[in-house]
């Protein structure tokens, strides 16, 4: 399971025009499902987002999560995330889970987020969405587990 993580100021995602899902301080996650993926990698990555210390101390050095500052969370399914890149000039997705799977495993994603952090937005799986944000640096990284991490 992949999560780019964005450290944001404010994010926000749309909807056929409707926002879907808004957020002050914390983090925007683009989540990327894979074929391997289950439960357990779900909670593993979950684990590594709320506790993944990209904010700034006292001292200004990344030092604590988004469960120390209690930031928000905004949490984007994005299937192409889960895309092949390595040769020619056309993303193949045969890594990526199958759309029924994908779903099942976002949403319980998103509900174990929710049991686990106070403040949980999200945008709509399979819909076509526009994600707005401000990002706060620029911080970016780019999360992986795997059944075998």
């Amino acid at each position: 399971m992949i999560g780019l993580i964005q450290r944001v100021s404010e994010a926000s995602v749309k909807v056929d025009g409707n926002i879907a899902g808004q957020i002050g301080r914390g983090l925007l996650v683009l989540v990327g499902v894979e074929k391997h993926d289950d439960s357990a990698t779900a909670h593993r990555l979950l684990e590594r987002i709320l506790t993944y210390r990209v904010f700034p101390d006292e001292q200004g050095k990344m030092n604590r999560s988004l469960a120390d500052i209690g930031g928000e969370l905004l949490l984007v399914p994005q299937f192409t995330l889960a895309a092949d890149t390595h040769k020619g000039t056309r993303p193949s997705f045969s890594s990526a889970v199958a759309p029924e799977k994908g779903a099942e495993l976002f949403a319980d994603f998103v509900r174990k987020a929710r049991e686990r952090h106070a403040r949980v937005e999200t945008g709509v799986f399979g819909a076509d969405m526009k994600v707005s944000l401000v990002n706060d640096g620029p911080v970016t990284f780019w999360l992986q587990v795997g059944n075998k991490d």
